[in-house]
């Protein structure tokens, strides 16, 4: 279940696994991150890191592994 430990917090492998489908697919970090929030996912800066939220509540799901950079 986890690849993204950072702070306690797990990355479940099938949200990652759509996430790298869906970054192959994009040809920047702005359209990937417009065609994962269909998915009903986002992506935040919190202090340097990239951190998962579930759309539309804001709910932290983890911190990005450094590939997704």
């Amino acid at each position: 279940m986890a690849q993204a430990d950072i702070g306690g917090t797990l990355i479940e492998d099938g949200i990652l696994d759509l996430l790298r489908q869906e970054r192959t697919k994009a040809l920047s970090a702005r359209e990937w991150k417009f065609r994962i929030a269909g998915f009903g996912y986002a992506i935040k800066d919190v202090r340097g890191s990239q951190v998962v939220t579930k759309l539309p509540q804001g709910t932290e799901l983890g911190v990005l592994p450094a590939q997704f950079g």
